[in-house]
């Protein structure tokens, strides 16, 4: 088992930091965003999901026409498109881009303001059964050998026989910090996604996601993804001068220029979703954490996203990275504060260092042979 790097498009390039300009679909800087994360060996791409931004899958559509090897990770609500149309439509964007390149990234949905802008009106916890019941027809749809049926509480179809399936199986992501979300995604996902809290806390987390699974009898675990923002320095005053540059930045916007982890996202008040309320308790209990994890960032822009940092050197950062790996953690989606930028020089500098760091210490091999072992397989 190798571990897994992510890390994040969108139509324009926008951050905390940058407000967006020019058009909202902007080809141009799909393009380069996407050649840049090839370019720098990154596995995959996550495409966010709001209320307001363009359709993900056909920015991904886009993107792959545009690449050769980079995945998709496409961010997903269940509730607003028929589990059967959109076990389609992820197959489809299987098929158009080569096979294998495409997942789904569920999320059912932290902020209840921007779930009613799309005319969703169900309470946390309704939303997380409702992907339950979601997943599972999606799933069937995707391998089901003949037609089935389907009469649950939030969906009822009939006659089930779905002629386009994926050419390879497309793994589900699931995002959460809930007991609702550790049950649900115990359930069905193939890799959890985590925010970039303190070492201690991911531990924890990890523990909860693996012992929801083995109550649902899953004997395959799910893989453990985690996000950061790194922010890179040639040397460690370097690097401190330009995250508290960034920090100072984000203040000045207000909590951010518009990026999924700033202001956009915020609802007023206290966070509603309990992964936000998590990095804004681990900003409280201090600013640094374990290596150089920072959560100023976070406290800055009301934590409404991945927003904690990792400060440093490359070789600083890839430590820091490795030590989540040691932990359990299988796969790493980090983005900048200046996205194509730092994707690149993630790329030249960051990537390698954490293969480097992982082969020192025979990480990657041993997570591999732990997680097997641990399962069975």
């Amino acid at each position: 088992m190798s571990v897994e790097f992510i890390g994040m498009i969108g139509t324009q390039e926008v951050s905390e930091i940058h407000p967006a300009t020019g058009p909202v679909v902007d080809r141009d800087t799909v393009r380069r965003f996407a050649a840049a994360h090839e370019d720098a060996g990154f596995d995959k791409v996550l495409i966010g999901h709001s209320s307001s931004t363009p359709d993900g899958l056909q920015v991904a559509a886009y993107a792959a026409a545009h690449t050769e090897r980079l995945g998709f990770l496409v961010a997903h609500r269940p509730g607003f498109t028929a589990p059967t149309l959109a076990a389609r439509q992820y197959a489809t964007l299987d098929h158009f881009s080569g096979g294998g390149r495409v997942a789904m990234h569920v999320i059912s949905g932290g902020s209840d303001t921007d779930q009613r802008r799309d005319g969703d009106r169900l309470a946390k916890d309704e939303r997380y059964a409702r992907t339950d019941e979601y997943l599972s027809v999606v799933r069937r749809a995707w391998s089901s050998p003949g037609a089935f049926d389907h009469h649950g509480e939030y969906y009822q179809v009939d006659g089930v026989q779905q002629e386009i399936r994926p050419l390879a199986p497309i793994p589900v992501y699931f995002g959460g910090s809930s007991e609702a979300a550790y049950r649900v995604g115990g359930r069905h996902a193939d890799v959890f996604a985590l925010w970039g809290e303190p070492l201690a806390g991911t531990a924890e987390q990890i523990g909860r996601v693996h012992d929801a699974a083995r109550a649902e009898g899953r004997t395959v675990l799910p893989r453990i993804s985690v996000s950061f923002r790194p922010i890179l320095g040639d040397t460690e005053e370097q690097a401190w001068a330009r995250a508290h540059e960034v920090r100072d930045r984000i203040v000045a916007a207000k909590g951010g220029a518009g990026s999924f982890t700033g202001t956009r996202m915020r609802e007023a008040g206290a966070p509603a979703n309990v992964g936000s309320q998590r990095l804004l308790a681990a900003a409280e209990a201090g600013e640094v954490h374990d290596r150089c994890l920072w959560t100023a960032t976070a406290a800055a822009s009301g934590a409404a996203g991945n927003s904690t940092a990792l400060v440093g050197t490359p070789e600083t950062v890839a430590a820091a990275l490795a030590d989540y790996v040691d932990i359990g953690v299988t796969t790493l989606l980090i983005r900048g504060y200046d996205p194509i930028a730092d994707a690149a020089r993630y790329g030249r500098e960051l990537l390698p260092a954490v293969h480097a760091e992982l082969a020192r210490r025979g990480t990657a091999d041993r997570a591999g042979r732990g997680a097997r072992a641990e399962v069975g397989v």
